[in-house]
């Protein structure tokens, strides 16, 4: 990591371009407010509008309590870095955000994190169980990949975005979380009710699992539809999650 505070690229990049930066910034940052985040590793990635296929991602050595609008990295899809800059990414980084920016329109946004909670659940045979009203909204938008070690290997995003489907949520077995939105609040929205259903779930099954209650299956149908409302919520949620950023973690946006 670079000592100081990277110069503003604002006046630099396109007025689409440092929008998504700083919403992009304002995602790690939301993370680390939530102890979500795993030291220096794990990712959160944004499409730079054009047509050029670029994206935007951490520079590796940065805590996500430090990444601001101007020290992301802009690559490409082949992982070619863009723009000048003395920082690196990591290539593990590179290959789960990159195959799903390739694949999916929508993708705009891309979350993947370590949690305990959500790792705990990714490595639970029956997955996320409908035991909580978080769990019945999300379930049917929940994706499944199987681990297959670091994801250093190119070819394993072939089988990443087959499993992921059209889904906006998944869970990487024995690994973590992912949430794709077509904007930030809506991946932050998606994400956050997925590592809430995930911590839920933990705390449920430490009655054991004969002791929990699953929820009746016309309640599960009904919270089926009720889930797809998803992203009427995130656009109420999102400017308040902004505003706890001016108050807590300000200078994302720099």
């Amino acid at each position: 990591m670079a000592d100081g505070a990277p110069a503003s690229l604002k006046s630099r990049v396109s007025e689409a371009e440092w929008q998504a930066r700083v919403d992009l910034a304002a995602l790690y940052r939301l993370v680390a407010l939530h102890g979500w985040d795993d030291m220096i590793f794990t990712h959160i990635s944004a499409r730079v509008p054009g047509p050029e296929h670029h994206f935007l991602i951490n520079p590796y050595g940065y805590y996500f309590e430090e990444i601001t609008a101007s020290s992301l990295v802009k690559v490409d899809l082949d992982g070619n870095i863009v723009q000048e800059t003395t920082n690196f990414i990591n290539p593990a980084g590179f290959t789960i955000h990159s195959a799903v920016h390739a694949a999916r329109e929508d993708a705009h946004f891309v979350i993947h994190l370590h949690t305990v909670a959500g790792v705990g659940v990714a490595a639970q045979q029956h997955g996320l169980l409908p035991v909580s009203q978080n769990a019945c909204l999300l379930q049917h938008q929940v994706a499944y990949h199987g681990y297959e070690g670091l994801a250093l290997n190119h070819d394993e995003r072939e089988r990443l975005v087959a499993d992921l489907g059209d889904k906006p949520l998944m869970l990487l077995r024995n690994h973590g979380t992912l949430a794709v939105g077509q904007t930030a609040a809506a991946a932050w929205v998606g994400m956050f009710f997925l590592e809430r259903a995930c911590a839920q779930q933990i705390a449920a099954l430490s009655a054991g699992r004969d002791n929990v209650l699953i929820a009746p299956d016309a309640a599960q149908n009904e919270t089926k539809e009720q889930g797809k409302g998803i992203g009427f919520i995130s656009a109420l949620a999102w400017p308040g999650a902004l505003r706890m950023l001016d108050r807590k973690s300000p200078g994302y946006d720099a």
